[in-house]
């Protein structure tokens, strides 16, 4: 055990997992045990406590707002790039394309990146529409960028990373970013169509809708089955008739599929839409 970490019990583990699945919806596996004490004993031990449980009990006896907000940042996982999963930033281009042939100039497009992390999946989006679209910026493109973690969203919202993002990318895939020493940037013009907000994904949902495309990846995995069907069959309700859902490679739709065709790989499309064909 690394200095200043604490014991953690099978009680003290149990009540974690509870707390954490309740108020996020991510479901602890035994094999986070040493994830849980690493990034929980540096929080304990600021809130100089003597124990997993006494954090428990602080947490749910007189905790701030922040205090919570830490317990749930500490334990969600971030990992993500730009362009991963890219077969899904090409249907959507080409689906994006199609809606600007059919529809005029300056028409709504809204795409929701659910539990975007540090930001790179919603722009790559907006570069990689932008780039292909200039015309877009006459358009009234929004992208809805949200997740329950407020440390990853504050990193996203800067909008900066290391140039060690670059490493894979193609030279047109590379070309828009902003390059200063050991570090990139995403131009203005393609931060402006987003807004990131907090949200959790088992809690309400403010917005109305409806999506043009929903990005939801490598988000599900952290949940239980009853939760994921519950979340994606709020996705369907959610989406355009002809919109799109995005997934991740490991993940499927379970008991929430209902409102969904496949179409592609992790990609599925509202059922609204051969419904109303059918009518």
């Amino acid at each position: 055990m690394e200095q200043g970490e604490f014991a953690l019990s099978e009680r003290e583990f149990a009540r974690i997992k509870a707390r954490v699945y309740a108020v996020a919806g991510i479901s602890l596996s035994e094999a986070k045990r040493t994830l849980v004490v690493s990034r929980l004993s540096k929080i304990v031990r600021a809130l100089q406590l003597p124990s997993f449980d006494a954090y428990v009990d602080y947490l749910e006896r007189g905790g701030s707002a922040k205090d919570g907000q830490d317990f749930v940042n500490a334990l969600t996982t971030n990992l993500t790039r730009f362009y991963r999963e890219d077969h899904h930033f090409d249907h959507l281009r080409d689906y994006v394309a199609t809606l600007m042939a059919e529809r005029p100039r300056g028409t709504r497009l809204r795409i929701w990146s659910a539990g975007c992390s540090t930001g790179q999946e919603p722009y790559t989006i907006s570069m990689d529409l932008i780039s292909a679209f200039p015309e877009l910026k006459r358009w009234d493109f929004k992208i809805l960028a949200t997740d329950i973690d407020t440390a990853v969203l504050a990193k996203a919202a800067g909008g900066v990373y290391p140039d060690s993002e670059l490493n894979g990318l193609s030279k047109d895939r590379a070309r828009p970013f902003e390059r200063s020493a050991g570090s990139i940037r995403i131009p203005a013009a393609m931060r402006e169509p987003i807004a990131f907000k907090p949200l959790n994904l088992i809690g309400p949902w403010p917005m109305k809708g409806p999506f043009d495309a929903i990005f939801c990846r490598n988000v599900a995995i952290y949940f239980d089955k009853p939760t994921q069907g519950e979340m994606f069959g709020r996705f369907s309700k959610l989406l355009a008739p002809e919109g799109f859902l995005y997934i991740g490679h490991s993940e499927n739709l379970g008991s929430g599929g209902d409102g969904f065709r496949l179409v592609g790989k992790t990609i599925y499309q509202s059922r609204e839409k051969l419904n109303k064909r059918a009518a």
